[in-house]
This record gives C-alpha cells, structure tokens and sequence, in this order.
C-alpha cells in the first residue's frame, strides 16, 4: 500500500490574516505595442476589498500597543470608505465600536458596506473647507472629544500608515517583480503608500522613479484647489504622513480620464476596480508610453475593487450626467476600419512576419496598395512595424538590403487603441510627428490599422 501523504493543515486564526499578499499583474493587453512592461499590484484581493486593510489593521494594532484603545473602546475616522471598512473589520473581530465619517461624494455601496460589518456611518458635504466644522475632518475630531473611551487612529497623521506600506506593499512588490521595477506609479491620497513603499523601494534600487498620479482639483499637483469626482484620492491639504520628497513628477489625470479607463480595466483586462485605480492607470500609461527601453517596469498599485461604484462608474445614466459618456452617435475606431475594409479590397489585417525579408514586405506593401505595415512574430503578436518612408531610406542607403531579415530593420510598433474607443483617441496620437498608423484592437487582440488617411476620409464620409 502506498504511503499516506501527510498534509500540512492551512487554517487563518481570522480573517485578519489574510491581509496582504496580493497578487502583481503584468496589463499585456492595455500595454500592448510598448517597450515596457506595465505591471499592476491589485488591492482588492485583501478580506475588505482594498489596501486599507493593511493599513487598519496596523492602526489599530498600534493604538492597543500605547494604550490608546481600550477594550469596548470607540472607533472614529474620517475616510473615503476604504479605511473604514478596513477597520469596521478589525472591530468586528477585536470588539470595537466603529464610527465612519463620509464627505457625500462617496457611493451607496460604500456607506451600505460599513453598516453590513456593524459601523455607524455620519455623512458630511464635500464641498466645504477642511477647516469649516461641517467638514467630514473636524466632524470626525469633534465626536472624538464627546463620546467617552474614542479614539481616532487619523491616517492622515499616524506614523503607522507609510510605516505598513515599508513593511509589507514596498516589500512585496520588490519581491514579485523580481527587483526589476524601475517606475512606481501611486495614486496620492493620504501619502502614506507611495511613502512608504518608495522609502522600501529605494532602499533596494535608489534609481526607481516614484511618480504621483494625482486628480485635476487636488493641492499636490494642481494650481487651483477645487472638488472633483474621484474618492480616496487627491486632497485639499498636506497630511502628516505623506512626504513630497520622495515623488519624482506629478501626473494629473480629469475625472473624466479615471473613470473612462477605470471602465477600460474591466473591458480589457477584465479588472473591476474603482476610480482611483482608474486614475493611477491613466498615469501609469503615460509614463510607460514616454520610455523607449524593454528593461523598464511600470508598476502601479490599484487600491481598490470596483463593486462600490456600480452606482456610479459603472452606471451609464451617472456617467451621463457629469457628461463623461461619449455623444449619442459619435464614432469609434472600429467604424473606421470597418468602413475601410468594406469594399473588400483591402483585408482588415494585413501584416509582415519578423522572419520575412525586405522585398517579401515591399511586395506586400505593393500588393494591398498600403503604405505601412505592423511586424508580427511567430506568435502573432505585434512587435515592430515598417512603412514604405523607411523602408525607401534605408534602401537609398544599402543596395543589398532587399534580402535583410524584417526584425532586423523594423521600427517601433505602432500606437494602440481599443475598436470601441471614440475616434479622437485615434486622432489624438496621430496628430503629431510621430506614427502614422494606430494599430486596432478588439478585446486585447490586433485586428486592423487605421492611417492619417483613414480617418480624414472618414471625417467626410
């Protein structure tokens, strides 16, 4: 008889211990046609659906530690939601009372979350000063010094917030992606994870670049300080625990762009995250695009999940409202190209293999009466691309290059926008003196161009 394997029993004391840990990501398919790799750290993986339970959990790990919170001891935070819900769990399990203090701006889903897990939840306007005393800041200060045994952790001030982020995100993302991260993109809230983890980061490699995604309308990278739509990003001051000098550059993404690519995440790469990822992946695919090296890794961290927002992001009659849905009517990328290829005359994809020589492109080129083509490897992924401009440069310059191997000769490949993007992306990365072709993907997969051309006859059709 075979010996019996003897299994090593798995079992969490609670479901505090399964905080931390999440998975990193690699965004091929809205990356596709970069250098870099663009890698993503996704929070929502953690019991309460976001990175705050990290930092909850310290929080108050912290408090019992000096004393500050007390057995049957009351909670109180002014959060986005996240925070809250993050220690409205560790209240559940350690016997704590929890009160949430919420700006109105914040989703049903999230103030409806915090009451399932036991918290009382007080709402207060977005649209005041921080110091004004409806402010959801001095509410929450306020119910501190009037309910008997309360303590506020306060992330924006508490030590123990970039302090978790050193020990655990920086940690665990260094050791994911092997070391070989060399741009940590964050979306800047409290400042406690973009603190704390660019400390770990550049304890290990002090080249890594740290940038801020921040929102139009938040005092860290915008001029004027007004509100905006995004939750648990952005402030309208400088908290305690975040330290500016370890951000490198500021990207500032609109309302608008977060929660156009927050809904992108969720089409292409089948992520359903909330705003603020959406905003912190707007930026990370601006850095990417802007570096021409395939050592590089873009890392960005996604916060949270994004079924607090179904109300909301994911709600057409919402995105309507605020005006962030495209007009009734208005044309995408796929049209372009279906138009182009309806008469049959062109395929929708014509391409040239790595492997192909010179003359096989040029014939190629000749033979569908097109100007340019993507390079595709064995694989059928898109790697590179040639066009008749270069090719007839080159070809001036060394007679014998009609036998010359295509991957040895090819360019850059061309920009990528999604079939169902408006047509604008596609004029927008064509507008300057780059490319000039976007290569079209449907759901991740290349299945067409569209050239300078295309689009000017589809603006008169």
């Amino acid at each position: 008889m075979a010996a019996v394997e003897r299994l090593q029993a798995d079992i969490k004391d609670s479901i505090l211990d399964t905080v931390g840990e999440t998975p990193l990501i690699r965004l091929s398919r809205l990356a596709a046609g970069l250098k870099a790799q663009l890698v993503a750290k996704v929070e929502y993986f953690n019991p309460g659906g976001s990175i705050k339970d990290r930092v909850a959990m310290r929080l108050v790990e912290a408090a019992e530690r000096d004393g500050r919170l007390k057995p049957g001891g009351t909670i109180i935070e002014p959060t986005s939601g996240n925070t809250g819900t993050g220690l409205a769990i560790a209240a559940r399990i350690k016997g704590y009372r929890v009160i949430a203090v919420m700006p109105d701006k914040m989703s049903r889903e999230k103030i409806d979350l915090l009451r399932a897990y036991g918290a009382e939840v007080v709402v207060t306007p977005t649209d005041v000063d921080p110091e004004s005393p409806q402010s959801y800041y001095r509410t929450a200060e306020r119910l501190t010094r009037e309910i008997p045994g309360a303590f506020q952790p306060n992330q924006y001030a508490n030590p123990a917030n970039p302090e978790t982020h050193y020990l655990t995100t920086g940690p665990e993302l260094w050791r994911q992606s092997g070391g070989k991260v060399t741009h940590l993109v964050v979306g800047v809230g409290t400042g406690g994870t973009i603190t704390g983890m660019a400390r770990y980061l550049r304890e290990q490699n002090p080249r890594i670049q740290v940038i801020g995604a921040d929102p139009v309308g938040s005092i860290y990278s915008n001029a004027e300080v007004h509100p905006y739509l995004v939750e648990g990003v952005g402030e309208d001051f400088w908290p305690k625990t975040y330290d500016p000098s370890v951000v490198d550059r500021y990207v500032t993404i609109s309302d608008k762009d977060s929660f156009l690519m927050t809904r992108r995440l969720a089409e292409i790469e089948a992520l359903l995250v909330g705003g603020s990822c959406g905003l912190a992946v707007a930026a990370a695919l601006e850095v990417a695009r802007g570096l021409d090296d395939s050592e590089a890794m873009v890392a960005v961290v996604l916060p949270d999940g994004g079924r607090g927002y179904l109300s909301k992001i994911f709600n057409d009659d919402w995105m309507n409202q605020y005006g962030f849905l495209e007009r009734t009517g208005e044309r995408h990328v796929g049209d372009v190209l279906r138009a182009k290829t309806a008469a049959g005359e062109i395929p929708p994809f014509v391409v040239v293999e790595t492997d192909k020589t010179v003359r096989d492109a040029i014939a190629l080129l000749h033979e569908h009466r097109v100007s340019q083509l993507p390079v595709v490897d064995a694989s059928g992924a898109v790697v590179g691309s040639v066009g008749e401009r270069g090719l007839l440069k080159r070809a001036i310059d060394n007679p014998h290059l009609m036998g010359t191997r295509i991957a040895e000769v090819m360019e850059a490949p061309f920009p990528s926008v999604g079939n169902t993007d408006p047509v604008r992306e596609a004029v927008d990365l064509l507008s300057g003196e780059g490319s000039q072709a976007v290569t079209v993907a449907d759901n991740g997969r290349p299945v067409g161009i569209v050239t300078r051309a295309d689009l000017l006859e589809s603006l008169i059709s």
